[in-house]
């Protein structure tokens, strides 16, 4: 029940309206038996300070953060974490000690979880399609797994260039290659993990049953490469689904959604015991629905 007590959390973003974050965190929530309720709450680029401020002021617990906010909402924060700062992107908001909020990013996590704690990835390469926002979360958790090397691929040579400078570093070296480059051929060949940021693929944009690069390139794959798709609607994408069907191992982005969610969840409480399977339930029920 709503009463007098109870606490807002929320997700900043425009459009919000589709998003499943807010079944998945109030499912949690109530198991936790914590008294707030997330709201989806769609917000301009240009109202974005204001309300900002003004949900700070009414005492809301925290806040997650989508498209198209990640990165205007960095700069209005009262600090950020160092992982925030690499990025220049804030998916979670925490209420801060000044009176203003401290913004860090749990895409990281959650993109690694799905990926597994036990899996050995040590010299070995990966391939990242497109170098937009989730790309520089997706490329900052690889970072960390001991690879041989990263290819990103990317449409516009500025952008991706761009994308290899702010990012690089010693370890796991990032190699640029545009869409219609030669040597993208071996890179795929070469690869042992696959992921796609771009939307091809998606429900609600364009063509559902494109496939990122076109379908024809995913032959020269190995066998043992893994996909992931960041996209999870439809639910397989139809380059997940083939891939099944070649025998890969393939992981879509509602686990990555959902730990996100749950690292997001436990930074506001200040609890461990943030119920995952009870927002996983939740999230896959209402994407079905």
């Amino acid at each position: 029940m709503i009463n007098g007590g109870t606490s807002l959390v929320g997700l900043l973003g425009n459009p919000v309206r589709h998003s499943l974050s807010p079944v998945m965190q109030n499912a949690a929530l109530e198991s936790m038996g914590l008294n707030w309720r997330y709201l989806a709450l769609p917000c301009d680029s240009e109202s974005l300070d204001q309300v900002m401020k003004g949900l700070r002021a009414v005492g809301c617990q925290g806040l997650n953060v989508t498209i198209p906010h990640k990165k205007d909402i960095a700069a209005l924060c009262e600090e950020r974490s160092p992982l925030a700062q690499r990025l220049g992107a804030v998916n979670t908001l925490i209420p801060g000690e000044g009176g203003g909020w401290f913004g860090t990013n749990t895409d990281v996590e959650g993109f690694l979880a799905p990926l597994g704690a036990n899996d050995t990835w040590a010299e070995r390469h990966a391939v990242v399609i497109g170098c937009g926002g989730s790309a520089r979360a997706v490329v900052a958790g690889l970072q960390t797994l001991d690879l041989s090397s990263i290819t990103v691929v990317g449409r516009r040579s500025e952008a991706l260039q761009a994308f290899i400078t702010d990012l690089q570093q010693d370890k796991a070296p990032l190699t640029p290659c545009l869409n219609n480059a030669v040597q993208l051929n071996d890179a795929i060949a070469r690869a042992a993990l696959v992921v796609n940021t771009t939307p091809v693929g998606m429900a609600q944009h364009g063509d559902p049953e494109a496939m990122p690069l076109g379908a024809d390139i995913w032959c020269r794959l190995s066998s043992e490469a893994v996909l992931y798709d960041l996209i999870y609607t439809p639910r397989p994408t139809s380059w997940l689904a083939a891939g099944q069907q070649r025998g890969h191992r393939c992981i879509d982005g509602l686990e990555m959604l959902v730990q996100q969610g749950a690292a997001s969840l436990r930074l506001w409480s200040g609890r461990d015991d943030v119920p995952v399977e009870a927002m996983r339930s939740a999230a896959a029920t209402a994407l079905a629905t």
